[in-house]
């Protein structure tokens, strides 16, 4: 069976692993087949395993935080395709051959934005964020569907084919989406959409349930409990 997982950070994509091997090892140390630099992922966190016929399993090692596939903690689980697998903040997401193709068109990224220009007051204000409620994107459809990002930076983009198309901000209380202008767009479907709407051109308060729509991949709004 070809195969192979494809690592996200933070919605971004960061490689790509065919398993072309019996076992695969992950976890933070640099003899692992695959290693992540992440504090939250043990130094053995996980194990792929190739099997017959055809299949591949997820196992966890005795990690100290767990392995979930589609959010779910698991100690060894077959994968299907489109599973998302879960260890620390990074996330791999299983396809095999005979799944649809991945197309790495979407993305949202957590950054520091020029935006930030206009809240010089953001680092006063950092003890008091930790204490409100944190929001998350969790992916609607596609091969990446069911992933999430949590919303933890003051400013998050998302957008298609590597144009920024809105801009999402952290405030005490609220997020707020608003549209990035780019002479770039030509197209209807280059504009990202709010519940079915385009977005207004004023920062728009962000509900649970909210679905953002970019070039056809829907990301939904809630709050991280």
């Amino acid at each position: 069976m070809n195969s192979k997982l494809i690592l996200t950070l933070d919605g971004e994509i960061i490689n790509e692993y065919p398993l072309d091997k019996d076992t695969i090892s992950i976890g933070r140390k640099h003899d692992n087949d695959i290693q992540l630099n992440d504090l939250t992922v043990s130094g053995r966190h996980a194990m792929i395993i190739n099997t017959q016929p055809e299949q591949v399993f997820v196992e966890d090692l005795g990690s100290t935080n767990g392995t979930l596939v589609n959010g779910n903690h698991v100690k060894k689980i077959a994968l299907k395709h489109g599973d998302v697998v879960q260890m620390g903040h990074h996330q791999f997401t299983f396809l095999n051959e005979g799944g649809a193709q991945y197309e790495p068109t979407m993305f949202i990224k957590a950054e520091m934005d020029e935006t930030q220009m206009v809240l010089p007051e953001w680092e006063s204000r950092a003890e008091s964020i930790k204490g409100q409620p944190l929001g998350g994107l969790r992916t609607l459809n596609g091969p990446l569907a069911r992933t999430v990002m949590e919303l933890r930076k003051p400013f998050s983009t998302i957008g298609f084919q590597g144009h920024k198309m809105a801009l999402i901000s952290r405030g005490l209380d609220s997020y707020t989406i608003s549209p990035v202008a780019t002479s770039k767009h030509r197209r209807s479907s280059d504009h990202a959409l709010l519940n079915g709407e385009p977005l207004p051109t004023a920062p728009t308060t962000l509900k649970p349930k909210d679905v953002i729509n970019i070039a056809g991949f829907e990301v939904e709004f809630y709050f991280i409990h």
